[in-house]
């Protein structure tokens, strides 16, 4: 189908061509995606493709969370690196215990914390637009920390 190539050249382009802070907020973005379409499984009517949903939804929430975490920086000065760890241990947890009893509660506790940091990150970089700036133009002074 010619329509899906173009989406997915458009979208290899939009990821390889966005700044580091830009690339954060699409990994938030589609952590809140792949939650969101787990939430929306729960709707399914057969029972083995309800499950197959939520299970692969939380598993592609899951490897983003992962993502976000393995990005810290832990060698900045202060608490923020070790709370934002937590926070994203706890969110994985909150994933893990979604997939495992097959329950939405924590699903939505996850999305909770996610959507906050999201919207954090969102409010960073607008605030500093310097730290917005192509992947091809970065000075080397901003790195890609969540």
């Amino acid at each position: 189908m010619q329509y899906d190539k173009v989406a997915k050249s458009y979208k290899a382009q939009s990821v390889q061509t966005a700044s580091p802070g830009k690339l954060v907020l699409m990994l938030f973005d589609g952590c809140l995606r792949f939650t969101l379409a787990a939430s929306k499984a729960f709707d399914e009517e057969e029972f083995t493709k309800r499950n197959e949903d939520i299970n692969n939804n939380l598993i592609r929430a899951q490897n983003i969370v992962t993502e976000l975490q393995s990005s810290l920086d832990m060698s900045v000065p202060g608490d923020l690196p070790g709370t934002l760890f937590r926070l994203y241990d706890f969110v994985m947890h909150k994933l893990q215990q979604a997939n495992l009893k097959k329950e939405r509660e924590p699903i939505a506790e996850a999305e909770k914390i996610i959507n906050e940091l999201r919207d954090a990150w969102a409010e960073m970089l607008t605030q500093n637009p310097e730290n917005d700036t192509p992947n091809d133009q970065q000075s080397g002074s901003f790195s890609l920390q969540a």
